[in-house]
C-alpha cells in the first residue's frame, strides 16, 4: 500500500474513533449514579423494603393487644310476668342488673407482653437483614452495569476497528493491492463485531433493568452507574471475619432472640394453664302488683365467684409445643451459626481467587495481548501477516478483557459480598 493510501485510512480510522468517543461521553451524563447513592435510594425507594417496614408496626400492634386487660361483662334484664300472674300478686316484676369482673392469673398479660415485645425485635432484625441483602443486591446490580458498559464500550472499539478496516480494504481492492476475499473476510468479521456490540448492548439494558427496579423507580428513564470499581488492597483475616459474622449478623441475631420469645411463650403457656377467676355482683329490683300492701317494691344484692375446676384441660398441648418450639430454635442456630461460617468461608474464597485472577492478568496477560494485537495489526496493514492471524489477535485481546472486566467484578463483587457476610457492616483488614 502507498503512503497516501495508509494516511487516508489512518484519518478515516481517527475520525471513526472520535464520533465514538463523543457520542460514548453523551451517553455518560444520563442519570448517572454512585455505587453509595444508589444503595442510598434502593433503601428509601426500594418496594420490597418499603412492604418489610410495615412488619415492626404489626408487631408494635400485637404489643398494644398483648398488654390489654379483659374487659368486665354486664348483663341487664328484666323479668315481666304475664297479666294475670303479676295482677293476682303471683309474680312480680324484676329488672336486673349483672357485673362479671374476670380476673387473670398466673401473669398472663405480662407473660403476652414479653412474647409480643421478643417478637417485635425479631420484626426489627429481620427488617435489618432485608437491608443488607437489598444493599448486596444493589452493589452487584450497579457492579453489572459497570461491567456491562466495559464489555459493551471494548465490543465497540473492536467493530470501529474493523469497519474501519474493511474501508481500507475496499480502496486496497479498487487499487488491486487486495484480493476480493480478504475483503469479504473483513466484512464478515464486522458482521460478527456488530452482533457482539448487539449482545452486549443487551446485557447492559437487563442490567440497568435490574437495577432500576431494585432502586423502585417504575418508569423507563435512563439510568447509569459511574465510578471505579471497588478495589482493597489490605489483607483481610478470613478467622476474624467468621468472628464478627457470628456475633453481628441481623439473620442469626433474629433467630437468637426468636429463641428468647420461645421461652417466654413457654412461660406464657404455663401461666395460660393456670386457672382465671370470675367475680360477680347483681342488683334485683323488683316490683310488687299495685294491689299489693303498699305496692311494696324493693332490692335484692348479690355476689358470686366463678373458677372453672382444671380436670382435663390444663393447657398441657400448648405447653409440649412451645417446648419443642424452644429446641427446634435452639437446632436452628446451630445450623444457622455452621451456614453463616461457610458463606464466609465461600465469600473469602471468592474474594482470594478474584484478587489473583486480576492480579495475573493485570501482571502477566494484559500487556501482552495488547501487544501482540498491535502488532499483528501492523503486519496485516503491511501484508507481512494473514488476515485470519490478525482476526485471532483481536479475538485474543478481546477475551483477555473481558476476563479482566469480569475479573475486576468479581473483585468488586466478592468484596462486598464479605461486607454483607459480616451484616453490612464492612470488613475490617
Amino acid at each position: 500500500m502507498s503512503a497516501t493510501r495508509r494516511a487516508r485510512a489512518c484519518a478515516i480510522a481517527l475520525g471513526l474513533i472520535s464520533c465514538v468517543a463523543s457520542g460514548a461521553a453523551a451517553q455518560g451524563d444520563a442519570s448517572a449514579l454512585t455505587i453509595g447513592a444508589a444503595v442510598r435510594e434502593a433503601i428509601d425507594h426500594n418496594l420490597t423494603l418499603i412492604a418489610q417496614r410495615y412488619s415492626v408496626s404489626v408487631a408494635d400492634a400485637h404489643i398494644v393487644t398483648a398488654g390489654l386487660r379483659p374487659n368486665p361483662v354486664l348483663t341487664v334484664s328484666g323479668l315481666l310476668p304475664n297479666s294475670e300472674g303479676y295482677d293476682n300478686a303471683v309474680n312480680p316484676r324484676e329488672a336486673i342488673a349483672h357485673v362479671d369482673v374476670p380476673i387473670e392469673r398466673g401473669g398472663k398479660r405480662e407473660h403476652r407482653l414479653e412474647v409480643a415485645q421478643a417478637a417485635k425485635s425479631v420484626a426489627e432484625l429481620q427488617l435489618l437483614n432485608t437491608v443488607r441483602t437489598l444493599v448486596l443486591d444493589v452493589q452487584s446490580a450497579c457492579i453489572d452495569v459497570v461491567q456491562a458498559k466495559q464489555n459493551l464500550a471494548l465490543a465497540r472499539e473492536s467493530l470501529d476497528a474493523f469497519n474501519s478496516l474493511v474501508q481500507v480494504n475496499t480502496e486496497r481492492v479498487r487499487s488491486g493491492d487486495l484480493s476480493q476475499v480478504e475483503l469479504s473476510r473483513s466484512r464478515l468479521a464486522a458482521l460478527q463485531f456488530q452482533n457482539d456490540v448487539r449482545q452486549q448492548q443487551s446485557k447492559l439494558t437487563v442490567a440497568q433493568s435490574r437495577l432500576r427496579l431494585l432502586l423502585g423507580r417504575t418508569g423507563a428513564g435512563a439510568i447509569d452507574v459511574e465510578g471505579d470499581l471497588r478495589r482493597d488492597t489490605a489483607p483481610i483475616d478470613r478467622d476474624g471475619v467468621r468472628r464478627v459474622a457470628l456475633a453481628q449478623r441481623p439473620d442469626l441475631e433474629a433467630l437468637r432472640r426468636d429463641q428468647v420469645r420461645s421461652t417466654a411463650d413457654v412461660r406464657l403457656q404455663i401461666a395460660q394453664g393456670k386457672v382465671d377467676f370470675t367475680f360477680s355482683g347483681e342488683v334485683h329490683h323488683q316490683t310488687q302488683p299495685t294491689p299489693a300492701p303498699e305496692g311494696a317494691s324493693g332490692l335484692l344484692y348479690g355476689a358470686f365467684f366463678s373458677s372453672p375446676l382444671p380436670f382435663f384441660n390444663r393447657n398441657q398441648g400448648e405447653i409440649a409445643r412451645a417446648e419443642i418450639e424452644q429446641k427446634q430454635a435452639t437446632a436452628r442456630i446451630t445450623a444457622y451459626e455452621a451456614q453463616v461460617g461457610n458463606e464466609v468461608d465461600a465469600a473469602y474464597e471468592a474474594y482470594t481467587a478474584a484478587r489473583d485472577v486480576v492480579s495475573t492478568i493485570e501482571s502477566q496477560m494484559l500487556t501482552r495481548a495488547r501487544d501482540v494485537r498491535t502488532t499483528t495489526e501492523y503486519s496485516y496493514r503491511r501484508g507481512e501477516a494473514s488476515f485470519v492471524e490478525f482476526l485471532d489477535a483481536v479475538r485474543a485481546f478481546n477475551d483477555t478483557m473481558q476476563s479482566y472486566n469480569a475479573a475486576r467484578a468479581d473483585y468488586a463483587r466478592s468484596l462486598y459480598t464479605l461486607d454483607a457476610s459480616v451484616g453490612g457492616q464492612g470488613v475490617q483488614p
